[in-house]
């Protein structure tokens, strides 16, 4: 059995229609400078167009190495919390959703960590560019915890998160929203306004 490395970015700065703005190309070429030196295996990529054109900026920098769509990287709500669970910021938040729906989120939830938390026969090294929620889902599930937790687990653009999955070990998170390889202007895009450090 090998250790299953997860790099996990959510996808460039995008606007109000979805599609990656200058920034957002600059960022996701940013995180594909960063990973260069890795043995990447794979690039994966949500279906939306914000986070594939990300995936294919950043694999500029990794040549060779394939790029595909995951289908279970799109962004979703993984779980709606009943209502006692819920902090009373995210209320309004879920008005709407019913039990059809949030059905529907979990089974893809359940999807995206059947398919990337799962062991492997050797040691492998994917990207997957997503959103911020499946990136919180697969935080929450690393760490255990509950699956209302997943709220509030904000991911900035082109953010890196490294998971690492090893045989008869726990998930470790190695890293979370690091924005290292972006230069200030560059970061916190993607987060509410309020004053960062």
């Amino acid at each position: 059995m090998g250790a299953r490395h997860l790099y996990l970015a959510r996808h460039g700065a995008a606007d109000a229609f979805g599609e990656l703005t200058d920034t957002g190309r600059r960022q996701a070429s940013l995180l594909g400078a960063r990973l260069a030196h890795l043995p990447v295996d794979a690039v994966w990529h949500s279906p939306l167009a914000r986070a594939a054109a990300s995936a294919h900026e950043l694999a500029r920098h990794l040549p060779g190495v394939p790029v595909a769509e995951a289908p279970e990287l799109v962004d979703h709500v993984p779980h709606v919390p009943a209502p006692s669970e819920t902090p009373r910021s995210w209320l309004g938040f879920f008005d709407g959703y019913d039990d059809t729906e949030a059905a529907a989120g979990r089974t893809v939830a359940d999807a995206l960590v059947a398919r990337f938390t799962t062991e492997v026969d050797a040691d492998t090294h994917e990207v997957l560019v997503t959103h911020a929620y499946p990136i919180a889902w697969l935080v929450r599930h690393a760490l255990d915890a509950p699956p209302s937790r997943w709220l509030g687990l904000e991911s900035g653009n082109a953010a890196l998160t490294v998971i690492e999955y090893r045989p008869a070990m726990p998930p470790a998170l190695v890293i979370f929203n690091d924005l290292g390889h972006l230069p200030p202007d560059l970061r916190w895009t993607g987060f509410p306004a309020t004053v960062r450090p």
